[in-house]
């Protein structure tokens, strides 16, 4: 295994309690000490909190949670989502990393974290990468007031779980791991979950192998693994051990190459049959619409819905197309077709469509039964739409049905991300 070992020097850099401690800095607050929530109360109790401040989530409150579920104990202060002061603030946050280390050796996970390699750097600032961290910390705190938390290790994932497990915990909140240091500071985690990269139904399933701890999964046969799980029942072996096989260069070079497009969306109110097929249609247009823009077309549809807390669950399934397309109602029809065989007539909460298995766009082979005048004109009215888009803005041209109650495009067609500009 010590081939498979990586010594790096990686920073994994996290922006605390981000949209929250955005919003305090913007008001001269402190956010371990102040309740404050990023959510749009306006919405009503079913809206999602975007984030809690620190001083809230040491009192036990989720990071993600509904209004509904906050304590009603505390004098809560809401600030409503906004999502361009946000990407504000983080690109200010980016170009300071970019005063320290190159953007080759940089990797924006998101807009709140980022894995920077230092590993050349060392030399070059007469520092360690604990000293480079904390430089890099305390020069974001001067310039936007906002904290960060860093994990410290030799490869991606160790540095990303010593930032998750570790880091905010400490007293300045860096902490550092080696592989050393696994059999005492990651495997004793339980539940697995805790674990990046282990998801409430891989653990479920673990548990019912006698796998409740990452050192239990760390001493499990690899083989075995493998034989239930595939290629992911390996990998996690491999990562209860701290392999990584990627480098952080080589994550950048996957950046560019969009391989799917994808739209997902939580809704404020229990959908059901037929209201639920609005949102289904904007939502496949809006995709439809990007693989225009981008010239491509989609072999594989992919489609999913989440029920109500008091329900749980869901579904996501995919199906694999006659051939590839970017027309609006092949990929309708397409999710229609699986809601009709996997909905359960459960509330439902949330919609994800997506499209994979990218093709550059070409012409369409039109079947001896479909109507080749009509899929003509859908491509012609479409992409004619698309550009009065561009020019006027994505309300300019909706469906008639978009004036409909249960309608939920023109409230988005304003926000970028989902939340508040």
């Amino acid at each position: 295994m010590e081939a498979y070992k990586i010594h790096k020097n990686i920073l994994c850099i996290d922006l605390k309690s981000f949209y929250a401690s955005v919003e305090c800095a913007l008001s001269g607050l402190d956010p371990f000490k102040t309740p404050l929530v990023v959510a749009d109360k306006e919405r009503g109790g079913g809206s999602i909190v975007l984030a809690v401040t620190p001083y809230l989530k040491k009192l036990g409150v989720p990071n993600r949670c509904r209004i509904y579920e906050l304590p009603e104990n505390i004098k809560i202060i809401y600030r409503k989502p906004r999502m361009e002061k946000y990407l504000e603030y983080s690109t200010k946050i980016i170009e300071t990393y970019l005063d320290y280390v190159s953007e080759e050796d940089m990797y924006v996970y998101s807009i709140d974290e980022v894995f920077l390699d230092v590993t050349s750097y060392l030399n070059y600032y007469k520092k360690t990468d604990y000293e480079i961290a904390k430089m890099i910390m305390d020069r974001i705190y001067k310039d936007t007031l906002i904290y960060s938390t860093c994990g410290i290790g030799p490869n991606m994932l160790i540095a990303k779980l010593a930032l998750d497990i570790e880091s905010k915990k400490s007293p300045d909140f860096i902490a550092k791991w080696t592989y050393d240091e696994l059999p005492e500071k990651l495997w004793p985690i339980k539940p697995l979950s805790e674990m990046w990269g282990i998801g409430r139904n891989m653990e479920k399933n673990l548990n019912e192998m006698g796998i409740y701890k990452i050192g239990d999964l760390a001493n499990y046969d690899v083989k075995i693994l493998k034989k239930k799980f595939g290629i992911i029942g390996e990998e996690l072996y491999y990562h209860s051990h701290g392999i990584d096989m990627s480098l952080l260069q080589e994550k950048m070079k996957l950046k560019p190459q969009s391989k799917s497009y994808g739209i997902g969306q939580t809704l404020f109110e229990d959908y059901y049959k037929p209201e639920i097929y609005q949102i289904i249609q904007e939502m496949v247009d809006d995709v439809s619409r990007r693989l225009r823009i981008h010239k491509k077309q989609a072999k594989t549809i992919h489609f999913g819905l989440g029920y109500s807390k008091d329900v749980g669950g869901g579904f996501a399934r995919q199906m694999a197309l006659p051939q590839a397309t970017n027309i609006s109602t092949h990929i309708y029809r397409a999710c229609v077709q699986l809601m009709d065989k996997f909905y359960d007539n459960s509330p439902i909460r949330s919609v994800r469509v997506s499209a994979t298995g990218l093709i550059d766009e070409a012409g369409y082979q039109v079947s001896l039964f479909e109507d080749i005048e009509a899929v003509v004109k859908e491509h012609q009215l479409f992409s004619t739409v698309d550009l009065i888009h561009d020019k006027f803005g994505k309300n300019a041209v909706t469906r008639a049905s978009s004036e409909l109650e249960s309608s939920t495009l023109k409230n988005r067609n304003k926000m970028i991300g989902g939340h508040n500009a």
